[in-house]
């Protein structure tokens, strides 16, 4: 059972791939993400209990060096958030949409975690810095008010720091919008 996931980000591709090849050494960690991200830089995010993912991290701060830019461990991780890291999220009906941006790649995991333990809601998507200039997105559906519940306790928790860009909320989808999302 995953409980914890660590996040670093580099500002070396090589050094990163060497990085998380050596946070996998570490411990009895799983690889959820290792990728070159816009603009040259490269995300490693991995899953595990918490002692093998505080030693895994702590390798990849010894191998990266100064080219470590930014690391990170969140403990009790909600297991929905998990799939949604790694692009395989499966929703039923989608009765209304809520979109969240954030600053960064990590706020968008954080603030994944965040709304599905605040309402009854799921993560249609979520998406971290590539393409999007460092930024993070996640899209999440459910009933109206749980959606406006989950995004209401993200913006409590990170939007007076600024780690909240945007929001939006959309009762009723148009289908065409719904479907080009799930995509």
């Amino acid at each position: 059972m995953r409980k914890s996931i660590g996040f670093v980000e580099l500002k070396s591709i090589p050094v990163g791939i060497q990085t998380a090849d050596e946070m996998l050494k570490a411990g009895n960690v799983e690889l959820l993400l290792a990728t070159p991200i816009c603009p040259g830089k490269y995300v490693i995010i991995i899953a595990g209990q918490t002692g093998p993912v505080k030693a895994a991290m702590s390798k990849a701060e010894l191998v990266a060096d100064f080219y470590l830019i930014d690391q990170y461990i969140l403990d009790n991780i909600d297991e929905r958030v998990l799939p949604a890291i790694s692009g395989v999220t499966q929703v039923g009906q989608v009765k209304s949409i809520g979109s969240i941006e954030t600053i960064s790649a990590l706020t968008a995991i954080i603030a994944g975690d965040i709304a599905v333990k605040a309402a009854k809601v799921d993560i249609v998507d979520l998406r971290i810095a590539r393409g999007l200039g460092g930024k993070g997105f996640l899209i999440i559906t459910g009933e109206v008010s749980s959606v406006k519940s989950a995004i209401k306790a993200c913006m409590n928790s990170m939007g007076v720091s600024g780690e909240v860009t945007s929001t939006s909320v959309i009762a009723s989808p148009h289908k065409d919008l719904v479907d080009s999302i799930l995509s």
